[in-house]
């Protein structure tokens, strides 16, 4: 199942389809991880790794999320 949302990510048609199924699965090894009492930070370093990337490399979602915009003060 990685592998299959690992190659829909690094398709740039479908990366962002691929950026939401890897942060599903993410999320659910960090939910089995707390379940069973073990160390939970991997999946989350590599969530957090994955939509950066995707930030980063895709233009529609920059347009969709834009963290800064370009006010001018007024006069």
């Amino acid at each position: 199942m990685s592998l299959v949302c690992a190659i829909l990510y690094a398709i740039p048609q479908t990366s962002i389809l691929g950026g939401i199924l890897l942060a599903a699965y993410f999320g659910g090894a960090t939910a089995t991880h707390v379940r069973l009492g073990q160390p939970f930070w991997f999946p989350i370093v590599f969530g957090i790794l994955t939509w950066l990337a995707l930030y980063l490399r895709e233009p529609r979602l920059r347009k969709l999320i834009p963290l800064r915009t370009d006010v001018v003060p007024p006069m």
